[in-house]
């Protein structure tokens, strides 16, 4: 983790310790992530920052829980676990899901309908 967050942050924390969520949103994602390193400690924010931050390309959703699974001797930890829940808008809405429904011949009043029963569209201009 400490190679993969230097080479796309270009800064060098030594080794992680903690990765600290600070502030989430409404929708759970973390806004504010408190890196912990043996040489520094930072705050990013942003939730795209830290989708970059901590993933070779991106994280799909910054609407994750961290977790140490090992520590060495010193106590620093050796592995994270991220868990996330899930990748898309934090609305409700399954994009695969709505893809698959649309693939189907289903219109988009009855996708919606599907993902947020009881709602009504309407055309507002």
């Amino acid at each position: 983790l400490s190679a993969l967050i230097r080479e796309r942050s270009g800064i060098d924390y030594g080794e992680i310790i903690a990765l600290e969520p600070l502030e989430r949103g409404t929708s759970g994602r973390i806004i504010r992530l408190k890196i912990i390193g043996t040489e520094r400690v930072m705050t990013i924010g942003k939730e795209l920052e830290i989708r970059r931050t901590l993933s070779p390309s991106h994280l799909y959703s910054s609407a994750f829980v961290v977790d140490v699974e090992e520590e060495n001797e010193e106590g620093i930890p050796q592995r994270f676990t991220l868990t996330g829940a899930g990748w898309g808008h934090g609305v409700g809405l399954c994009q695969i899901g709505a893809a698959m429904m649309a693939a189907k011949g289903h219109s988009h009043a009855a996708i919606l309908e599907h993902y947020f029963p009881h709602t009504t569209i309407e055309k507002r201009y």
